[in-house]
């Protein structure tokens, strides 16, 4: 391509047909064909006398989420009113379900996911709330959480199955996140709005917010699995918890009441001391994870290219190559334009929106299609090959949302899935002592509770063979 834009980008670039002069026209009217170039005309042969021509209703949305109107299911001559009970804050922000263009036909299955709808876990320093297959069956491939973290507090040590891989962009507010590699080299960052990690299934890590914002951070979580659940991660705390403390005394090679004040169950989220802004990653012999291999990346540093109805900005393994399976997009809407009629052919499309309203009619084939409303904090879904679908701006502010997928690269129209082989950590207790010792002492004794003389003698190195333990 000559225009020297990276070859996703210019794919996604030359997809994205936000066109002022149709989208920029108020809902539900007409573009002049005047208005149209002769190269945009073409002669057509005359409708079947079998099949009607498509009706000319411009099928509009009828009201949002903050109209003064009383949501009713009709929409022209078609439906009728309410008269038993009704949710009208849910309708209101449900358009299109309640009153669906005449265009709809069909079930292609529930394709939007509000996280208000989700229960959320309540800590002492946060909260965390998500999104799988338990609540949105269609979504088989990704699931979410929403996590927010009160400043210094943190989502504790630990790692994921060797199934599951973690992408995260921050929504508000700075984390610093700490990361020990199956090489056993240390990694340490701090990362600000709109910034993305990504964590490899089995490699142990830890969260904790700054205080840059002082509420502290609010952040997504993206898991390449759709039956992932938040409540089944591997937690420091819990292991250590039901392990006798004299193996806990002969692994780490000290005294068995060393561990007298280590928690008795997990910690999962918890307050403590926000991390020092110069805070370094803990020496290791192993040394530091280079750059090629990072686990996080300065997404807000990487800038939008403007379109002509919005902008887009993407990040996929071209640019961030540690993230093999998740890749993503994000786009930003403005007031009447749309991002065009599309489809993905090999990878579901799950999107996140942050802000602004818009909707989707997503069309399955065989005649089957249902629009969907969404708005900050609602998670859409359109499965690959069967969903053509859009995103409409039905606001008056930009609309901005994540369009994210299961794969190494952002294609638009060829998305090639990946399948990955990652480096499967067997989580050993000896591996776990180099862990901590490779992880700053302040998250440590948060964590455990350990003196500085147990956290100065963990062992930086893998042990394979451990002998008696230390007499007292």
């Amino acid at each position: 391509m000559s225009s020297g834009l990276p070859l996703s980008l210019a794919i996604f670039v030359s997809l994205l047909a936000v066109v002022h002069s149709v989208c920029a026209a108020p809902l539900g009217s007409a573009i002049p064909l005047s208005s149209l170039s002769p190269s945009s005309l073409a002669s057509a042969a005359p409708v079947s006398a079998t099949v009607a021509p498509a009706s000319d209703d411009p099928n509009g949305i009828l009201w949002t989420e903050t109209s003064d109107v009383m949501p009713e299911p009709m929409r022209g001559t078609l439906g009728s009113n309410v008269l038993g009970p009704q949710n009208v804050p849910i309708d209101l922000q449900n358009a299109d379900l309640l009153a669906p263009p005449t265009t709809d036909s069909g079930n292609v299955g529930n394709s939007k996911w509000p996280f208000s709808l989700s229960p959320n876990r309540l800590q002492t320093g946060g909260w965390a709330r998500q999104q799988n297959i338990n609540v949105m069956p269609i979504a088989t491939q990704m699931a979410g959480v929403d996590m927010r973290l009160e400043a210094g507090a943190i989502r504790e040590l630990h790692w994921h199955s060797t199934a599951e891989a973690r992408w995260a962009y921050i929504l508000n507010g700075s984390v610093q996140i700490t990361v020990l590699s199956t090489n056993g080299q240390n990694y340490l960052a701090t990362l600000n709005q709109s910034d993305v990690w990504y964590f490899p299934p089995g490699v142990p890590h830890s969260i904790q917010a700054t205080a840059d914002l002082p509420e502290g951070a609010e952040f997504l979580l993206v898991f390449d699995s759709g039956d992932f659940s938040e409540d089944s991660t591997f937690l420091l705390t819990d292991w250590l918890a039901h392990v006798p403390k004299e193996v806990l005394a002969k692994n780490f090679q000290t005294d068995i009441s060393a561990f007298d004040e280590i928690p008795g169950k997990e910690l999962y989220i918890f307050p403590s001391d926000p991390p020092a802004d110069n805070a370094v990653a803990v020496p290791s012999p192993q040394g530091t994870v280079p750059a090629s291999e990072a686990f996080s990346f300065e997404f807000s540093k990487v800038p939008r290219t403007p379109l002509a109805g919005g902008s887009v900005r993407i990040v996929d393994s071209t640019t961030f190559p540690i993230a093999q399976t998740i890749a993503a997009a994000e786009v930003t809407v403005e007031p009447g334009a749309m991002r065009e009629l599309h489809w993905h052919p090999t990878q579901d499309e799950w999107s996140f929106y942050i802000e602004g309203t818009g909707r989707m009619t997503v069309f399955a084939g065989s005649s089957q299609a249902n629009t969907f409303n969404y708005g900050p904090g609602d998670i859409g879904h359109s499965n690959a090959r069967t969903s053509g679908h859009y995103v409409e701006n039905t606001g008056t502010t930009p609309l901005r949302f994540l369009e994210i997928f299961k794969s190494n690269r952002f294609q638009d129209i060829s998305l090639q899935q990946v399948s990955t082989v990652a480096n499967i950590v067997h989580m050993r207790l000896t591996h776990a002592l180099q862990w901590l010792a490779l992880t700053p002492p302040a998250l440590v004794k948060a964590h455990l509770n350990l003196d500085d003389q147990t956290i100065a003698n963990l062992n930086k190195t893998k042990n394979t063979v451990i002998g008696p333990s230390k007499a007292s």
